[in-house]
């Protein structure tokens, strides 16, 4: 309902400040702008002062710009934080899931996320709605409910997050957020937002897109790509949504190898897929994956980075295990997306 987390926040005030934000690890722009929002409504419903925070890094090219022209203050987490700040708002994810720099001793004071609920201890303040479409959108009903007028770039923020979660809605069709993103968008700085879009590349991208090519084989309705080393795993994502719009294909499964874990990536065209459920099951501890309706992700570690053939085990587990919960035919192999320079599809 709206305006609870405004009551929350005007109610327990004095206590809740100074509030610390935490994203996910590598933010994206659902993060972000959630994030982003959770403080402006804060702040104005009960001066409650805040810092935004994430534990690893901001990789997109795209992110980088949102952050840069919308002004986002966010900041890498430092471990004095979860020792200055005694209340702590977990925004697009949970406690217990792979992905955040939560500590194991410390329980949030506010969960906001759109993903499936996980298991966790009493939480004061909780708000999740797996069918939201983006964590934005609960943020966003807060606000347009609460005011008449929201900050363009805090409005910008929003519908860029809105966006770039439904993939401009090709991943849900709920037609509240087709209204609550028309509504925001009247507040938004549309050149701005075209300018987050369409970020000048750095030549890696094209290096990282034309390695996903090459290693990409296709089986029936599925694509996968190992793409080895990456410098940072939110290419891993990137090009999962890329090969998503191969003719033919349905699934789309992305690795990269980060650090000591295999981060993984999976994508479907199929509405209310349950792709989250998927990637969990093929993965021995479920909670290192997780998602929502087409989107999924996760990572496995690695006990020996300096094993190429532990690596390659390990993705080829993961393959094997997803082609096998896809219920793809059994006398089907995986062909190479492109050979002898020319794209070809198989069939079967």
């Amino acid at each position: 309902m709206a305006l609870e987390l405004s009551n929350f926040l005007e109610t327990n005030k004095s206590r809740l400040s100074p509030l610390l934000i935490l994203m996910h690890d590598y933010p994206d722009p659902d993060a972000l702008a959630s994030a982003f929002a959770l403080q402006h409504l804060a702040e104005i419903k009960g001066g409650i002062r805040s810092r935004i925070v994430y534990g690893k890094e901001i990789g997109r090219i795209e992110n980088q710009e949102m952050v840069r022209l919308l002004k986002i203050p966010v900041y890498k987490i430092r471990p004095s934080d979860f020792r200055q700040f005694a209340s702590i708002a977990l925004v697009d994810t949970q406690p217990g899931f792979e992905n955040n720099s939560l500590p194991a001793d410390r329980t949030p004071t506010i969960v906001i996320d759109q993903h499936v609920l996980n298991s966790m201890p009493p939480i004061e303040f909780r708000l999740i709605d797996t069918k939201a479409g983006a964590t934005s959108m609960l943020l966003a009903r807060e606000l347009l409910a609460l005011t008449a007028q929201i900050p363009v770039n805090l409005a910008t923020a929003l519908v860029y997050g809105i966006l770039s979660d439904t993939l401009n809605f090709s991943r849900m069709a709920k037609q509240e957020t087709v209204e609550t993103y028309l509504r925001l968008l009247s507040f938004s700085d549309v050149h701005v937002l075209a300018r987050i879009q369409n970020p000048r590349r750095p030549r890696r991208f094209f290096r990282d897109l034309a390695n996903c090519i090459v290693r990409s084989r296709v089986r029936q309705r599925l694509i996968v790509s190992h793409l080895g080393p990456v410098e940072n795993p939110d290419v891993v994502s990137q090009m999962a949504d890329l090969l998503l719009v191969c003719e033919g294909i349905e699934w789309a499964f992305c690795t990269g190898r980060h650090g000591d874990n295999i981060h993984v990536s999976l994508r479907t065209s199929i509405p209310e897929a349950g792709a989250g459920l998927i990637l969990r099951d093929i993965f021995s501890d479920t909670r290192q994956a997780g998602g929502h309706g087409q989107i999924a992700g996760g990572k496995l570690r690695v006990k020996s980075g300096q094993n190429e053939e532990e690596w390659a085990n390990a993705e080829e587990m993961l393959t094997d295990k997803l082609a096998e919960r896809l219920h793809l035919q059994r006398n089907t192999s995986f062909h190479p997306l492109v050979q002898d320079g020319t794209q070809k599809f198989p069939r079967g």
